[in-house]
């Protein structure tokens, strides 16, 4: 079963050395958020993970399967942990932690919002505060109508600008019937995908 922590109680101190590359995973609400447990393994084998869901993720995703060392964060988190003026906001405190960040999936309505500059959720606001000189990387899922829809190109332009790194689709079977793209790349992939080009800064100590 996942942890569920607050932030008060589970975040680390500055001065403390990290022994891992941290890894801050987030789900988005799209049928390939069942896949999120898999993804979570593949990098808490590599990496220290914590992890954020959006409310319709939780449509999808088996909580008590993830791995126990995993933190969980929902949007209940954001709102719960802090009471008054210098507590610590976790959305801030969660993008001080993270080495990278990886939405996976990525949903239409997610990247609009970000692409737009929203940030009304607990991810959203993770990625509006982002420090982009450390990777983010994304991997879409939705139907391929909006796939092909003329905004979601206009938005994965958008969110290049930002220098988020897309990880891209794939054409199969889709879990709503219809063959195309927008499939979520398989979780292997995007762990590789990550762990192959990830860089760590000598400063930070993680490998």
């Amino acid at each position: 079963m996942a942890k569920v922590e607050s932030s008060s109680e589970n975040m680390m101190h500055d001065s403390e050395e990290p022994v891992k590359t941290r890894i801050l995973l987030a789900a988005c609400g799209s049928v390939a958020a069942m896949k999120f447990e898999s993804l979570c393994r593949s990098f808490s084998e590599w990496a220290e993970v914590r992890a954020v869901a959006t409310k319709s993720s939780l449509h999808f995703l088996d909580k008590a399967s993830l791995p126990r060392d995993v933190t969980l964060y929902t949007d209940d988190d954001e709102w719960s942990s802090w009471k008054k003026i210098g507590d610590r906001v976790l959305h801030i405190e969660l993008r001080k932690w993270a080495d990278i960040m990886v939405i996976a999936p990525l949903s239409a309505n997610t990247l609009a919002k970000i692409a737009g500059g929203l940030c009304d959720n607990l991810l959203t606001c993770i990625v509006r505060a982002w420090d982009y000189s450390k990777p983010l990387y994304v991997a879409p899922a939705m139907n391929t109508f909006m796939w092909n829809n003329p905004l979601t190109k206009r938005h994965l332009e958008a969110i290049s600008e930002l220098g988020i790194t897309l990880i891209p689709s794939i054409t199969k079977r889709l879990a709503c019937g219809d063959y195309g793209n927008g499939a979520m790349a398989e979780p292997s992939v995007i762990f590789t995908t990550v762990r192959l080009a990830y860089k760590p800064s000598p400063a930070n100590g993680s490998g």
